[in-house]
């Protein structure tokens, strides 16, 4: 059973120490729920997890380890408190600023995301759990049947393309790296620093694990609609050089990073209480996944992404 938000504020004893103590709802997530604790003249981030996340294919531990990292690594902010078996998360505050997805198009920011992607990529310790995208996939559709949630009239076609990807990537795997796995645009955030130029930071690790770093590039790819240029600039600045391979690694992990996005929303559909439009959500990702898919280049970069 959840805890409420007083019953977490207990459970953290910098916080149920505290003085004088002031919450307040923070809006934007729509899988669990986040308030600002300002407590003696310090502010944090209380997270308390939504439920049934499990179906999600969530492990709290796993976004423990990896929240952790990435704030030792710069990357995040910092892990302050971790309340247990609940999973909930404090870390520290940010006085940052959301970045529009159009500022994240221009290339200085791309190459700064591609960076810290990168940094995690490399130097994150490894996560005990994997996130495989086609198996995620397969988790959230057997989760969605059980729910009897609603899948498209092309649905096996879809299935069909996952399966044709997943084998042309086997020919040549990539070795699995830690990931974020959800780099999706509310996900970054800039920092005020001293100054001109802020820092990124990445909020958001409950869907790390061990993965294809091709998973994290599409999927910041496709969350930001990057353009063929600025997918090119993104290749550049995370290995040094754009090569006909990674490029094709990038264009068809790219609608399969879309796929599980719209299954997720399928999948909510079904086990969320909340008062979103999970199937316009999933709809909208099945729709630009489609148009992916159908690239007059797709065989080609079906090829090339098994070239040696």
């Amino acid at each position: 059973m959840a805890l409420t938000l007083e019953q977490a504020i207990a459970r953290v004893p910098f916080l149920a120490e505290a003085r004088n103590i002031q919450s307040t709802p923070l809006t934007g997530g729509i899988t669990n729920t986040n308030f600002r604790i300002d407590a003696d003249g310090k502010s944090y981030v209380l997270r308390i997890t939504g439920a049934d996340t499990d179906k999600l294919g969530i492990r709290r531990d796993v976004e423990y380890c990896a929240n952790v990292a990435a704030g030792q690594l710069g990357i995040a902010p910092e892990v302050m408190y971790h309340i247990e078996p609940e999973g909930y998360l404090v870390t520290r505050f940010l006085k940052a600023k959301h970045i529009p997805p159009e500022v994240m198009r221009q290339p200085d920011y791309i190459m700064r995301a591609a960076q810290k992607i990168r940094l995690f990529h490399r130097r994150a310790p490894d996560l005990k759990v994997e996130f495989n995208v086609f198996r995620n996939v397969e988790l959230l559709v057997a989760t969605s049947k059980q729910n009897r949630c609603k899948f498209p009239f092309d649905f096996d076609w879809l299935m069909q393309t996952a399966r044709e990807v997943e084998t042309a990537l086997l020919k040549d795997p990539c070795t699995p790296a830690p990931c974020h796995d959800d780099l999706l645009n509310l996900n970054w955030m800039e920092e005020a620093a001293p100054g001109d130029t802020g820092e990124l930071r990445l909020l958001d690790w409950e869907y790390a694990g061990m993965n294809d770093v091709f998973f994290d590039l599409a999927n910041f790819s496709h969350h930001h609609l990057l353009n063929d240029d600025q997918a090119r600039l993104l290749l550049q600045e995370y290995f040094g050089e754009v090569t006909e391979k990674n490029y094709a690694r990038l264009r068809v992990m790219w609608p399969i990073s879309e796929i599980r996005e719209a299954m997720w929303g399928v999948t909510q559909t079904g086990i969320s209480s909340l008062d979103e439009d999970f199937q316009g959500y999933a709809d909208l990702w099945f729709g630009r996944a489609r148009q992916h898919i159908t690239d007059p280049r797709w065989e080609r970069w079906l090829k090339d992404v098994a070239t040696t």
